[in-house]
């Protein structure tokens, strides 16, 4: 069966121009990337590689993933306009 979580994303420009991704529900889920779409890429496979693990070996996922997940995704966006 396949379950679908909704995780909260945080992502910062680093001083070499590339992006950071943290996910601070996941202890260890972060990852880089040269574009947002790349690190958002990026973050997901080292999310699913993370609840996949836990869930082979019988780990408890964190308590914001157990229950059903909300009906609707939240999403945010940064928008860049120059000026």
């Amino acid at each position: 069966m396949k379950r679908t979580y909704v995780l909260p994303v945080e992502v910062e420009t680093l001083e070499d121009g590339r992006f950071l991704a943290v996910c601070p529900t996941l202890q260890g889920c972060h990852a880089e990337g040269d574009t947002i779409a790349e690190v958002l890429e990026n973050i997901e496979d080292v999310a699913r590689i993370i609840v996949e693990l836990a869930l082979e070996k019988g780990l408890p996922l964190p308590e914001e993933l157990q229950g059903e997940p909300p009906p609707k995704v939240r999403a945010e966006m940064v928008v860049s306009v120059e000026r």
